[in-house]
């Protein structure tokens, strides 16, 4: 290939059809069919496809082509792989041997804007089954389409089929629309053939609708035109002359037609793509560029530039709103404390933009980053607020841990106006250009920071720690000024709440106190709340109403007896005196602090004793708040695991052996002889919790008071999320009245339970906002921040926590008579806390107009005390931190297995890879360990694979995972299974390797993959 014929098709690719080649590309079949694009980068790019959309993934492939050297026979194997992969549209435009007509291109983009129009209602007509398989069938869709289409109906029904059918139609060659109309006339649709051609479907021969007659009038009208263009000039676009005569020659009814498509993109309604399609589109709009951060195609920071030249977006705030935005309208940082509901992110949007705008017309710098402390909510603020608002005038992206594992955010920074992150990342950012590590990010790059939720700008958070770099810069710059220096540009900052709390206080003092220090870490010059406007702020968020449901205690409760007995009999065996009943959280505590100083004692038979009286204890406490069952289900799944661990293959003789303690076999023996007793017990409902009864009848008053219903009950634990919803499902009654019950739990891994994924949480809001679910059983990761579908009922199930959680809580019932209503057994102190809730919020409040009355050099006076003090205690903490790390070696400490005690290595052989896995590599080491299947680790990562558990081949005891990190076996221990001796003297347990203050070397993958290799038996 020439290097004159190269860069004609690499011109092509990129700068005449990016936009359509993206847009017309399936990522992960085309790089099937791609060798000269590595294997790490094609990962990269899948992963970017399953993460964010389909479209920025089609992007960074072409990015990836054009900027890495490309082989001989590069440009037809990627044809080719097009091709192959069912994109043969996209195949039409990086080759100029096929380039269509500008007729059969004006065709083909009619027929496109047709179905996007008539969209609302073929989906929900259309049967995607039978029309896919008549489409493939007619060649006009791929296996692979037929598949995905068939497995979209099956896990998500036929509207969401029918979606993926038109998306996928709408990406094939000119000349697909005559195939789909006879696929949807085989399909019995001659309704939808003639809503598409505007003429009679008789149902009679298959050519019929393949016949010019039957087009509709304005795609005939335009077909002409476009002919008669094509023998006048050479040209790939319709002229805005050909338009105005295709509309002076149409009837009115066309007319009606053509304009409808025109306007398609600004005013239909109806969205045919979910979410991460709709990101395709958005990244279409913004003329198709969604490359890599730091590679934006958009240098220009004007307006046209930056726009694309979409409409501008005319945000409207109501009174309220302006009122508490008026300070930050003129430069200050502010608090903005609004009720859940009321509008505070559309406030930030429009103070963002003004702020924007103000920095433009002066020909300053302007950059806004908007700070979460949630993962969701980054897609969530891009999605619903700042994206779709302001895309259009500014350059908007988001960025959370997900994607941060191989995008450069510095360069994101750079590259764009708004950035929405969780604070974590910036933190790290700030982090890194501090120690020299890379460029990261400054304070003074940024002029704007929105933080959300920013009660939790409190010592030792994360924002708390981003906000103390912000009051540092701004103490130097008062220095700065007393000495005429050039001062270091400093963000504004807004904050976002609906409640602050009072931090505990039991004093109105300590309650402004409280308010005091969090206006202080934000530097803001006031903390503000709706007084002029309160009339209109009541009309729009309205107060929902509040009952209490108590549940009477349980007569008789044998389940809990025998937990009980069960638990004496362990207390006899291992010599333990508890100091409070079982089924508590004293219990709990004092039961935590016996396992810990067990392990350190190396008293195996107290420990494993503490570790299975943990385990009773929690069953209390379901059989108290979910069904008896879901207790004893609890303890099966715990004892048959322990005798799956215990009992394991002879590696010589190939026979099942028993290795546990007579500790080991006392439990596993108690807990068999009881098993069915407790099962039995389990499944007499007559000795249920009345607290399920109470939530039943609870839920069924508020689902048959309201014709069309929507709740949130919150729980505790996320095993009790799940429990609950399973009961609901499984009970005909709630079905009869219409709920559509689903969990939503975190999706940190800290639990016994398997967490959810961000993307599983999107589906089940996404359900839940649409209908197809009308009941979340959730914990409190539903309680702040998630736009949450209005809500009618709110149900607390014997949670209580503190003012804020109630107030969040509280405010998910947004919709108009609501109520919101507390659930909880008589006797426990639930309702009496609920009570000390709602008078803190009243000391909240009151505080709150304290601070606000405040003479403004009081204010400020007390605000620097508390900045200063702040800082001071911010240094004292990082000064103990570095001085811990730095005097320890680690040779000097030494890691036992926490059940049988045995020495397993001394920490100089302990490395860590991505700065948080821990792990030893040694030969030594893997003669200690067993692996094992964990079904529950098997979550496949970018740079790694977790395969299975490993364990102790003494006593099974579970040490932590083994790793695949690229090719090379890595055992990662879990500090939380190991004793830890310093210097073969003091003995500790941890639950964090953060908490072990001791800095470990950083893996080496090239010494390991030398060693790996030298090990192989394998020659060739």
């Amino acid at each position: 290939m020439t290097c004159e014929r190269e860069e004609t098709f690499l011109w092509l690719i990129n700068d005449c059809f990016r936009n359509k080649i993206t847009s017309l590309m399936q990522v992960v079949p085309v790089l099937d069919h791609i060798s000269f694009i590595q294997r790490e980068e094609k990962e990269i790019i899948i992963n970017k496809a399953r993460t964010e959309s389909n479209v920025r993934a089609a992007d960074l492939l072409l990015h990836s082509i054009i900027k890495n050297p490309r082989p001989v026979g590069w440009f037809r194997e990627f044809v080719n792989a097009l091709e192959f992969g069912g994109c043969k549209h996209a195949a039409i435009y990086a080759d100029p041997s096929q380039m269509p007509t500008p007729s059969l291109e004006a065709e083909n983009d009619y027929c496109v804007s047709l179905i996007h129009l008539l969209a609302p209602n073929l989906v929900n007509k259309i049967k995607p089954r039978d029309v896919a398989l008549f489409c493939c069938e007619l060649d006009i869709l791929t296996m692979e389409d037929k598949e995905n289409i068939l497995a979209e109906t099956d896990n998500h029904g036929n509207i969401n089929g029918a979606r993926l059918l038109l998306r996928r139609i709408v990406q094939k060659p000119p000349g697909w629309f005559s195939d789909f109309l006879k696929a949807l006339q085989r399909a019995q649709h001659g309704d939808l053939v003639m809503e598409l051609t505007g003429g009679p479907s008789d149902g009679t021969e298959d050519e019929h609708v393949a016949d010019e007659s039957t087009k509709p009038g304005v795609l005939k009208d335009a077909y002409e035109l476009a002919d008669d263009k094509d023998q006048k000039e050479e040209t790939n676009n319709i002229s805005l002359e050909t338009e105005e005569t295709l509309n002076s020659s149409m009837d009115s009814s066309n007319r009606s037609m053509e304009e409808s498509l025109a306007n398609l993109s600004v005013n239909s309604d109806f969205d045919l793509y979910s979410d991460d399609v709709e990101r395709e589109k958005e990244s279409l709009e913004n003329n198709g560029s969604s490359l890599e951060p730091g590679e934006n195609s958009k240098s220009d920071s004007g307006a046209e530039g930056a726009t694309g030249g979409c409409q501008e977006t005319n945000i409207v705030l109501r009174d309220y709103q302006m009122e508490v935005a008026r300070p930050a309208l003129e430069g200050k940082n502010i608090i903005i404390c609004l009720p859940t509901g009321s509008g505070k992110t559309r406030v930030a949007v429009y103070i963002t933009k003004q702020h924007l705008d103000s920095r433009r017309a002066k020909n300053k710098p302007g950059k806004a980053v908007v700070l979460v402390n949630k993962v969701p909510l980054v897609e969530q603020h891009y999605r619903t607020e700042f994206g779709k608002h302001l895309k259009n005038q500014y350059r908007v992206e988001r960025v959370s841990g997900d994607s941060q594992l191989k995008i450069s955010f510095p360069d994101v920074i750079r590259n764009n106006d708004i950035i929405i992150c969780t604070a974590q990342i910036l933190e790290n950012s700030f982090s890194r250009a501090k120690n020299g590590e890379d460029e990261g990010v400054q304070m003074s790059d940024i002029s704007l920071i929105v933080i959300d939720e920013c009660h939790h700008t409190q010592k030792g958070g994360v924002y708390n720690n981003i906000m103390t770099r912000y009051l540092k810069q701004k103490l130097k710059n008062d220095e700065y000024r007393k000495e005429n220096k050039e001062l270091i540009p400093i963000p504004q900052i807004l904050g976002l709440t609906a409640s602050p709390g009072v931090g505990g206080a039991k004093t109105p003092q300590k309650a402004e106190e409280h308010i005091l220090k969090i206006c202080a870490n934000l530097d803001a010059y006031k903390i503000m709340t709706v007084q002029k406007n309160a009339e209109e702020l009541g009309e729009k968020v309205k107060e929902p109403y509040k009952k209490i449901a108590i549940a009477e205690e349980r007569k008789e409760d044998p389940f809990g007896d025998v937990i009980k007995r069960l638990m004496q009999d362990i207390h006899e065996h291992g010599n333990l005196t508890p100091n409070s009943d079982p089924g508590t959280q004293n219990y709990e505590q004092w039961v935590v602090q016996k396992e810990q100083q067990a392990a350190k004692e190396e008293n195996q038979r107290v420990r494993v004793c503490a570790e299975h009286l943990r385990k009773y204890n929690e069953a209390l406490n379901q059989n108290n708040t979910i069904r008896m069952s879901d207790a004893f289900n609890f303890l099966k799944t715990f004892y048959d695991e322990e005798m799956r661990k215990k009992v394991r293959p002879d590696e010589e003789n190939e026979e099942m052996i028993a290795d546990i303690s007579e500790t080991d076999r006392f439990l596993l023996k108690l807990f068999e002889d009881n098993r069915k007793t407790l099962k039995d017990l389990a499944n007499n409902p007559a000795y249920e919790n009345k607290n399920l009864s109470q939530l039943k009848t609870t839920i069924l008053q508020e689902f048959t008071r309201q014709e069309e219903s929507r709740g949130i009950i919150f729980t505790k634990t996320r095993l009790s999320a799940i429990a609950l919803n399973q009961w609901i499902q499984e009970h005909t009654k709630f079905e009869q009245v219409g709920v559509k019950s689903s969990h939503l739990i975190g999706a940190g891994n800290q639990s016994i339970v398997k967490p959810m994924t961000s993307a599983e949480q999107r589906e089940v809001l996404e359900k839940f906002r649409t209908g197809d679910i009308n009941l979340l059983v959730a914990t409190t990761v539903a309680e702040e921040g998630l736009d949450i579908k209005q809500c009618n009922i709110v149900i607390r199930y014997g949670l209580v926590t503190n003012e804020i959680a109630m107030v969040q809580a509280r405010g998910r019932a947004r919709a108009d008579d609501s109520t919101y209503a507390l659930v909880a057994s008589e006797g426990s102190g639930v309702i009496e806390r609920e009570g000390v809730n709602v008078f803190r919020e009243k000391m909240m409040n009151k505080a709150i107009q304290n601070v606000q009355k405040l003479d403004k050099k009081e204010y400020e006076k007390k605000i620097k005390g508390f900045q200063i003090q702040s800082i001071m205690e911010k240094k004292i903490r990082t000064k103990k931190k570095l001085q811990k790390v730095l005097q320890e070696n680690p040779s000097k400490v030494r890691f036992s297995c926490r059940n049988c005690s045995l020495l397993v290595c001394s920490g100089e052989h302990i490395e860590v890879i991505e700065g948080m896995h821990h792990v030893n590599v040694t030969k030594d080491f893997k003669e200690l360990f067993l692996v094992r299947e964990n079904k529950a680790l098997q979550d496949r990562m970018l740079d790694y694979e977790v395969n299975g558990e490993i364990a102790c081949k003494k006593c099974a005891q579970t040490w932590g995972t083994m790793m695949l990190h690229r090719g090379i076996e890595c055992p990662c221990l879990g500090i939380r299974n190991f004793v830890v001796s310093y210097n073969d003297k003091q003995k500790k347990t941890y639950s964090k390797w953060s908490e072990l203050k001791i800095k470990f070397p950083s893996f080496d993958y090239a010494d390991h993959v030398f060693l790996d290799a030298d090990d192989s038996d394998d020659d060739d």
